[in-house]
């Protein structure tokens, strides 16, 4: 606890607040803040600079979390040595003898410190506890394990021993060549094979967030490493806040924040692994810091401002919106005469260039993509894209002349406020899929009201009116990069909505802005206390108050069930338990993604509990390539495993294997509903078997039995999953099923045990064709209950596959039934029989 302790104060506190001490760059204007803001201010420049001291020392494949700590405490030392006393901040008093105020004094706390930590207080009861998304196959897992691969192996690009060690041979049995320039092959989903020889891999995404989880993990294991997203949510409603109080006032901004806090998308990705929670708090806090650089001439935040905005582009490759949303708020306020100092152009020309080199050479799967996409822009984009370009170039010009400039200063809020009224209307009530408008782009607007409800939205656009008309020269930059992202994302929100929580690019600035300029419509109605008091506030503060219940009840019921929730709750000691099983002597190799689900659990046994595995890419792999694998793998470990939920044909005459153990276990798992509000937590099923792979015996068994259902995974497939029902286990067939015998040479009888599991009369009568190794064996009709079906086997049909590389496989050919076609029910699956068991003698 102490190490946690001391660790989070290291790492997340104290290089930010010396540097924020130091007595350059007017330090006066920064005492001058408030305590809340200052304190905010030291942790995110501590998180700024952690996170690039972690990027530097794992691009260098140095890394370790005790060099972070040596790195920071160096900072932080080496200030202290320089400034000493100076650092501290010290009362402002008239001296006598002296023509005013002593330097170096600082504002002192105030009642308005309760503001942001009763929303920190609030954050902290909604964003905990974090989901334990660890599993592979998708984007929440990926982020996991590539940031503890990052504070394990200490680079980015690191090298893979199972990779590295497998022979060339047989690579192509787990890594078959892609053919592409930028890669060799895929290691696991969102983890891509650079070099099979040197074993070098790299992770999908960006990594300043998976570094930011490889600091978490430093600080307090696998949960400090799940807690970084949270509390990556609690640093963005604070920024959200400041950023809004500093434009809005504290009233609107707490009413924002607070809205942002209860809003359903902020608790569901507050708790689960994404990077837009990160873009959160750098978007608002680099244009905070902007603002008062360029507005304020607050000379000391223009670097800091540069510096966020750059580590954009190690996280997100869309962060290039937030980017041009300040260049264009730099074009806007030329026409006040206001340039960007140099301190944020060279280090933000720097760090861009930095980027590019870096998703070039780092990441070229990840950035070639977006710009594939800008390449294929269609015509009407790239004039907007250009009438963008000219319109900056045009400001720059009028810029020069100061009627113009006055002129155009007036009108530009106002114009905007009303291009974005026209806009939204047209995009809620008007815009519709038509041609290749797909209607998750064409309704995007409307699909944002599931998070935002329609009040809040009229409420925001009010708020926008008024604060662009009022205040947008306060703060350009916020607003304009608002506008800009809105416009974007809305127009093309490139998001196909199979899952409803997929929607997460409105997290990192959208929702914020829209729940900010909600708290700025609604406090407009409540105006300044004055004595006398305005008779306007006799009905505007009612009716804010009203409409702010309204909105929050809204809010409370949306969340409801997500509150509770903990998506994947107790995956972290249901892996930890499977991974004690092994440990690194052991090789697993796991079932393909098209055979089940059970692939996702691979990455996290490699990668965070040190177990090494191999996943195939293919159901049906080349078994005398696996014969050669088994003879290599059984050489350099000590047991090769199988892990696998049924559906992958590895069993043959040469390839044997013993069943070890099997488990199954659920995590809840909320529902996927396409372009609809989820409803339901269902539960996600992991129901696998572990088998270790053995030497054949010299001699073929008589007879061979097999409970389908139970530990069958490697002599089954395309069959449904297992079920158990009536104290036994069985599978559904397809409309073709297999399941593959050893060496059995002798046999003359097989026998199934089947159930047509009560298929109603409108489905047909079910009937199943039994054929071995390619011959009709016969037909049989199946009726009611479990009962034995046996098929002769002549002498010639048992020897057709002599092959020692090859099964016997006997196939059964199905009439199926669907249960939503012909009962109504949500089951959707193609059945044909319930088979329970199988005999061969």
């Amino acid at each position: 606890m102490l190490f946690t302790v001391v660790g989070l104060l290291v790492v997340a506190y104290l290089p930010g607040a010396a540097i924020l001490r130091a007595p350059v760059l007017a330090r006066d204007r920064r005492a001058a803040l408030d305590t809340e803001e200052r304190a905010f201010w030291a942790i995110v420049l501590s998180v700024a600079w952690s996170s690039m001291v972690v990027l530097a020392l794992a691009a260098a494949r140095r890394y370790t979390f005790g060099g972070l700590l040596a790195a920071d405490a160096g900072v932080t030392a080496c200030l202290v040595l320089a400034f000493r006393q100076r650092l501290f901040y010290r009362s402002r008093e008239f001296t006598r003898g002296t023509a005013g105020l002593q330097t170096g004094g600082a504002r002192r706390p105030t009642l308005t410190i309760l503001l942001p930590l009763a929303l920190v207080a609030l954050g902290c009861w909604l964003f905990f506890p974090p989901f334990e998304h660890v599993v592979g196959g998708q984007d929440p897992g990926v982020y996991v394990n590539e940031g503890i691969a990052i504070a394990q192996r200490g680079a980015l690009v690191f090298r893979d021993s199972v990779v590295s060690s497998l022979p060339a041979g047989v690579r192509d049995l787990f890594f078959p060549s892609h053919h592409s320039s930028d890669y060799y092959s895929l290691r696991f989903m969102g983890f891509f094979v650079v070099d099979p020889d040197r074993g070098t891999v790299v992770g999908q995404f960006p990594h300043l967030y998976p570094a930011l989880i490889a600091i978490g993990y430093g600080i307090d294991g696998l949960r400090g490493a799940l807690a970084t997203t949270p509390t990556a949510a609690l640093l963005g409603l604070l920024a959200v806040y400041f950023a809004g109080a500093r434009l809005l006032g504290r009233r609107a901004a707490l009413v924002g924040s607070a809205l942002l806090a209860l809003n359903v998308a902020s608790i569901w990705f507050a708790r689960e692994p994404n990077s837009d929670i990160v873009a959160q708090v750098l978007i608002f806090s680099a244009l905070l810091a902007f603002t008062r650089a360029q507005v304020d001439r607050d000379r000391f935040f223009a670097p800091v401002s540069a510096i966020l905005l750059g580590l954009l582009l190690f996280l997100r490759i869309d962060s290039v919106l937030a980017l041009a949303g300040v260049t264009a708020a730099i074009a806007l306020q030329l026409l006040d005469r206001k340039r960007p100092a140099l301190s944020f152009v060279v280090p933000l020309l720097a760090l861009v260039m930095l980027a590019a080199a870096y998703l070039r050479m780092v990441l070229p799967i990840y950035s070639g993509r977006p710009l594939a996409f800008v390449a294929n822009l269609q015509p009407l984009s790239r004039a907007l894209l250009a009438a963008g370009l000219v319109g900056l170039v045009a400001l720059v010009v009028v810029s020069r002349f100061d009627t113009l400039a006055a002129r155009l200063r007036w009108a530009a809020p106002r114009l905007l406020a009303l291009i974005v009224v026209a806009t939204a209307v047209y995009a809620y009530f008007f815009r519709m899929p038509v041609g290749p408008l797909a209607w998750h782009d064409a309704r995007s607007l409307e699909a944002f009201t599931w998070y935002f409800p329609p009040l809040a939205l009229a409420a925001a656009l009010a708020g926008y009116v008024l604060v662009s008309w009022r205040s947008f020269w306060r703060d350009p930059a916020l607003l304009v990069t608002f506008t800009g992202y809105c416009f974007f994302l809305f127009y093309k929100i490139q998001i196909v909505p199979d899952h409803f929580w997929a929607a997460r690019r409105f997290v990192p600035i959208i929702l914020p802005g829209a729940c900010l300029m909600a708290g700025a419509g609604l406090s407009s109605l409540v105006p300044a206390l004055r004595r006398p008091v305005n008779r306007l506030a006799y009905v505007g503060a009612p009716l804010a108050a009203l409409l702010l219940v309204l909105i929050t009840v809204q809010l409370v019921r949306a969340d409801r069930p997500v509150v509770h929730h903990v998506q994947y709750a107790g995956m972290l000691s249901r892996l930890a338990a499977l991974a004690a099983r092994f440990d690194a002597n052991d090789l697993i190799v796991v079932n393909p993604r098209d055979a089940s689900d059970i692939h996702v659990l691979a990455p996290p046994l490699n990668y965070i509990w040190g177990r090494p595995a191999l996943v195939l890419p293919s159901p049906k792999p080349d078994k005398a390539l696996f014969r050669q694998f088994l003879d290599w793998a059984r050489r350099r470990y000590r047991n090769v495993y199988f892990l696998g939920g049924g559906g992958t044909d590895l069993v043959s005459r040469s390839i044997a294997a013993e069943p070890v153990f099997s488990d199954r276990f659920q995590v809840p798992e909320y529902e996927s509903r396409r372009n609809a509000y989820p409803r339901e937590v269902k539960q996600k099923e992991f129901d696998f078997g572990v088998y270790r792979f053995t030497k054949p015996g010299l001699q073929a068994a008589t007879t061979f039995a097999l409970d389908i259902g139970h530990l069958d995974d490697l002599n089954v497939y395309r069959f449904h999953a297992k079920e158990p029902t009536e104290g036994v286990t069985f599978r559904w067939t397809r409309d073709a099923s297999y399941i593959a015998l050893p060496r059995i040479d002798e046999a003359r009888t097989l026998t199934l045990w089947m159930n047509n599991g009560g298929r109603p009369d409108r489905a047909g009568r079910a009937r199943v064709s039994v054929y071995l190794n390619g011959r009709l064996l016969g037909t049989a009709e199946v009726s009611g209950g479990f009962k034995p079906y046996s098929f002769s086997i002549s002498g010639d049909v048992i020897q057709a596959s002599s092959n020692p590389d090859e099964a016997s496989l006997v196939q059964l050919v199905t009439n199926t039934w669907k249960p939503r076609a012909v009962l109504g029910t949500p089951d959707d699956r193609d059945l044909g029989v319930m088979v329970h068991r199988i005999e061969v003698k």
